[in-house]
């Protein structure tokens, strides 16, 4: 039964196209599932067994996994990951359903046009090395120009050069979005490639770590963290927070909803139409710091 979660994460990764996250996070509560139900009923769990978990069953083990300290948010995530891990395992459908905790849902916090480019001029001016603060000014300006996820910015490879009007985005579960490229964002990561010491090879990452292997993502979330502290930003102002203040900045000056669905590579509209309670919620407070009766 040890191998279970193995193939089931092998089947989310080839079959499902999930990411390295997801997967990791999946077969985690694969095995603190199968290890509750060990203990639980008291005996060894195979396939059929799983086939036949109860909703009383799936309780006990929220139950228990609250009783560590979980929220609401992720208990939610842990009862969703438990479930699709039983469909898998015990055939479609075996999983017992079970109402999850209500999650509320959190509105996106998008900083202003202002701050995001003083964030990237702090963090490339903050770097040691002339190349990386060229390198980090591009990437955060690549952000919040084009709406991209820290994770489909440090995917580019050399194959995206020479640059265009557009770009060629890689999403998630490999979905592929053409993204506009702002005059003075393709500049700036011209200006970068051309400073670089390693050579923008086509199979290779676009943005380098220091030793010439991919940027992690770490790296760049450090240098926020210590510019927006330098600038006085709130602890939300994160590298992905840039996402947010593009598509919020683009809503707010009348993009259509659809064609910023398309620019975000968000699968359903339900997912971008958080961005109008964004927008509202900026006209509320406008109003009400204006309206002499508000």
């Amino acid at each position: 039964m040890d191998e279970l979660p193995i193939l089931y994460a092998a089947h989310l990764t080839r079959d499902r196209r999930r990411s390295v996250h997801t997967v990791r996070a999946y077969r985690a509560t694969a095995v603190r599932l199968l290890a509750f139900l060990r203990n639980h009923w008291g005996g060894a769990v195979d396939r059929a067994a799983l086939a036949k978990v109860t909703p009383a069953d799936l309780r006990a083990f929220l139950a228990q996994r609250r009783g560590e300290g979980l929220s609401n948010a992720s208990a939610a995530r842990e009862l969703s990951a438990a479930r699709d891990f039983l469909n898998w395992a015990g055939g479609e459908g075996s999983a017992p359903r079970l109402k999850a905790p209500r999650v509320r849902k959190g509105v996106p916090r998008p900083i202003a046009p202002h701050e995001a480019v003083a964030l990237a001029e702090e963090v490339g001016e903050g770097a040691r090395v002339e190349w990386v603060g060229k390198r980090d000014w591009a990437l955060l300006l690549l952000l919040y120009g084009a709406g991209l996820r820290v994770g489909e910015a440090l995917a580019l490879t050399g194959a995206a050069l020479p640059l265009g009007e557009t770009i060629t985005v890689t999403g998630k579960r490999d979905k592929t979005r053409i993204v506009p490229l702002l005059p003075p964002v393709r500049a700036a990561i011209e200006a970068y490639v051309a400073a670089s010491p390693w050579p923008a090879a086509r199979t290779e990452s676009l943005f380098r770590g220091l030793r010439g292997g991919p940027l992690s993502p770490g790296v760049i979330r450090a240098s926020v963290r210590s510019a927006r502290a330098t600038l006085g930003l709130s602890d939300r102002t994160t590298p992905h927070a840039l996402r947010h203040s593009f598509a919020t900045h683009l809503l707010g000056r009348g993009a259509d909803l659809r064609a910023l669905q398309e620019l975000l590579g968000h699968a359903s509209l339900s997912s971008t139409q958080i961005y109008t309670a964004v927008d509202a919620a900026h006209l509320l407070d406008v109003y009400r710091h204006a309206h002499p009766r508000a």
